[in-house]
């Protein structure tokens, strides 16, 4: 198997894009991390400043946070009076999800769980989910996709050679929350998003999740199975959801104290929850994805990012986190058994998949994507036009 190497990475120009190594005085994000990342005179990244004004717009504190939580949280019971559930939240036996499904059981909100099972959950995460609803007495509504045509869109991500191969997951599971809560007349979708720990995030990682029209034009391209189950979404759809059944996501974790340490005991102790060891290592292919995908094809190590905002926020010391980044990224026994189980699961041959993992990366923009309403149609990109021309 091919294995990857960081400091090889730091000291090959070609792998730094063309530029001298430099990393972020504050934080671990540095050139190979993010090609397009830029630092002030001080050696401070952006990601620093972004962080910051994001902190500054959404994280409120102190008796502010709380006054801004609870109209929030009064407007969502008003919503859901008489109904069985007042918002929806997704589930994944991750540390957010599993903490936002505490909050909310704390703060008398009565969600609907969903949980989108596309066949990859560890053990764990199957026992956590379990636990989070048996526990605070929630119903679950699990969305179990097709296997076959699930597998066949991944081979078809993994066959283009585009970074953001989770779009797929994170595309059916947005086209869920928003047809059922619809479908139940539920009006919030409690997000597990959050500033303190997510906000880092390079653009180099990932692509638009909401884009349809890239999933189908690569899947056309490297699938083989008519994809008749998937549950596209789309822009067009989400603004019905919202304007018409006015359907709003909102972000709790921002109003809440968020250390992701006390977090972690807090729902251990409570919720028996069970630690995966990674960031969204709930998901043996998320796993696999990051750990191994991510740093041998492409160079990205997402610990610097999570690492790095954990920093901003105040969790840890950069020098924790470059202590983190030099141990390995993946137990190896562990990634021995995930590559077989991969490959198995994914009817590839080593061979086959070490082909793919050496293919040159592509952008997702090579693809078809997405045009706004106003470009779809004819009639309203005149209008478009004519609109514009009145503005000036």
């Amino acid at each position: 198997m091919l294995m990857y190497d960081e400091e090889k990475l730091k000291h090959d120009p070609a792998a730094n894009f063309g530029r001298p190594y430099q990393q972020c005085s504050i934080s671990v994000m540095d050139t190979i991390a993010d090609p397009d990342i830029r630092f002030d005179e001080k050696g401070i990244c952006n990601y620093y400043y972004e962080y910051l004004e994001r902190e500054t717009a959404a994280v409120p504190k102190g008796a502010e946070a709380e006054r801004q939580l609870k109209e929030i949280v009064d407007k969502i019971k008003v919503s859901g009076a008489g109904n069985k559930y007042d918002c929806i939240t997704g589930v994944s036996g991750g540390v957010d999800s599993t903490y936002l499904a505490l909050m909310a059981k704390k703060l008398g909100l009565r969600p609907l769980i969903v949980h989108f099972d596309n066949s990859w959950n560890s053990e764990s995460a199957v026992k956590n989910i379990e636990n989070i609803i048996s526990k605070l007495g929630f119903d679950l509504y699990t969305l179990v996709v097709d296997w076959e045509e699930f597998k066949d869109l991944q081979i078809a991500y993994l066959k283009a050679s585009v970074v953001d191969i989770e779009a797929i997951t994170d595309h059916a599971i947005i086209g869920t929350m928003y047809r059922l809560a619809a479908e139940n007349n539920i009006r919030y979708i409690l997000s597990g998003a959050n500033v303190v720990t997510e906000t880092t995030l390079p653009r180099y990682w990932i692509f638009n999740k909401m884009d349809h029209v890239n999933i189908q034009d690569i899947h056309s391209q490297y699938g083989k199975l008519k994809l008749k189950t998937f549950p596209f979404f789309n822009s067009t759809k989400k603004r019905l959801y919202t304007k018409l059944k006015k359907v709003e996501t909102v972000f709790p974790l921002n109003y809440l104290p968020y250390n992701k340490k006390e977090v972690k005991d807090e729902i251990t102790r409570e919720l028996d929850w069970r630690d995966y060891g990674g960031k969204h290592y709930e998901s043996v292919f998320t796993r696999f994805y990051q750990g191994y995908i991510l740093p041998v094809k492409f160079g990205i190590d997402k610990r610097k990012a999570h690492l790095s905002n954990l920093i901003f926020s105040g969790q840890i010391k950069k020098g924790e986190a470059i202590e983190e980044l030099s141990k390995p990224g993946y137990d190896l026994q562990q990634l021995k058994t995930d590559y077989e189980f991969v490959l198995k699961k994914f009817e590839l041959t080593e061979e086959e998949f070490e082909q793919i993992l050496k293919l040159p990366r592509r952008e997702h923009s090579e693809f078809k994507t997405e045009k706004s309403v106003w470009d779809q149609y004819m009639v309203l990109k005149v209008m478009k036009g004519i609109r514009n021309k009145i503005k000036v």
